[in-house]
């Protein structure tokens, strides 16, 4: 019983072994089964990754397939780990949220090109936001972006020469990708802006608007000398002046509007000279009554002095009656006046 017992041991102890043996071929064989497709790529092409930096990915929560498909593309295409494409790099990249195939995409375009960009750039590039293919592909292939945008709401930038006439102009700005400014650097945005601030400040330079329109480069080269892509993702190519439209004349307007503002200012003010000669008139009118009513006032204390001097004795009768005949006299020349007056107007009469 006891040796039955012991073989008995030890049957479960090789079971067990066996079974651990099976269990592990049954995972090689299912990690082959998984990677194998993937380790044989990267054997055949030189990418460099083994079955065990495959099943670190894994564990990493990295997808091995996104990896060994952009280190193929790489190596493929003479990139290596001398430009900083690794394995390593691939995954720390993948693990921060870039875009792994873009990346290599931009750096084979760029390789093809003749550009200098190297992985650490296009990654961080990647992850600022920007499109790094995009930007590669602007780099060799210039974009070309209408001023003013279509964002603006307007179909052209206005500008007005010094003899007040106003230029319509819509400008093509042609750019090319800056890749090393483009983390930090301006967007087509500000490309738009500038420009279109240029060309209206070339325009007002312009003594008349003829000039203009004679030499339409002239706007270009002073625009392109103000070096208005400094700060900005992109490089200026070339500003072309697509149209040129002649508008109001706002020089005119704004005379006809400053002309119509002083005559009503002068009619303001002649209308305040009238009102003020308007009031002298009636006050002049008030003094005159008013002296009137003293001379009036005067004349009544004639007889009073006149009884007053009989009853002094300082007048006699005789004075008085050559008074009366003086009198009667001025009464008759004033008559005499008055018939020969321009108007039958009555002179006035002096007591």
């Amino acid at each position: 019983m006891l040796l039955f017992g012991q073989l008995t041991a030890f049957q479960i102890v090789l079971f067990v072994i066996l079974a651990i043996g099976f269990f592990m071929v049954l995972i090689i064989l299912g990690v082959f089964a998984r990677y194998f497709r993937l380790w044989i790529q990267s054997k055949t092409t030189g990418a460099g990754i083994t079955i065990f930096d495959l099943l670190g990915m894994t564990f990493r929560k990295v997808n091995p397939e996104v990896i060994v498909r952009s280190k193929i593309m790489a190596v493929q295409a003479g990139i290596g780990d001398e430009q900083g494409v690794t394995s390593k790099a691939l995954e720390a990249h993948y693990l921060a949220g870039g875009r792994v195939p873009l990346v290599i995409q931009a750096l084979i375009a760029a390789n093809k090109a003749k550009l200098d960009l190297d992985f650490k750039l296009a990654a961080a590039i990647d992850l600022a936001g920007r499109n790094i293919l995009e930007a590669v592909q602007t780099s060799v292939y210039p974009k070309v972006i209408d001023c003013p945008g279509k964002s603006i709401g307007r179909d052209s930038l206005d500008g007005v020469a010094q003899n007040g006439i106003q230029l319509k102009v819509k400008a093509r700005v042609t750019v090319r990708a800056n890749l090393r400014q483009l983390i930090g650097g301006a967007t087509e945005e500000t490309i738009v802006a500038r420009v279109g601030e240029g060309i209206v400040n070339a325009i007002g330079s312009a003594e008349t608007h003829l000039e203009v329109l004679a030499q339409p480069d002239r706007i270009s080269k002073t625009v392109l000398a103000r070096r208005l892509d400094a700060q900005t993702a992109f490089e200026i190519v070339s500003i072309d002046i697509a149209e040129i439209t002649v508008g109001d004349n706002i020089g005119a307007r704004l005379r006809a509007d400053q002309a119509e503002a002083d005559m009503r200012v002068a009619r303001a003010k002649a209308e305040g000279r009238r009102a003020m000669a308007v009031a002298e008139e009636q006050e002049n009118i008030a003094k005159i009554e008013e002296n009137r009513a003293k001379l009036i006032e005067a004349e009544a204390e004639v007889p009073k002095a006149i009884a007053e001097a009989f009853q002094s004795g300082k007048l006699g009768i005789m004075d008085y009656y050559r008074l009366r005949n003086v009198q009667a006299d001025t009464d008759m020349r004033l008559s005499i006046a008055r018939a020969g007056a321009p108007g039958g107007k009555k002179p006035e009469a002096s007591v």
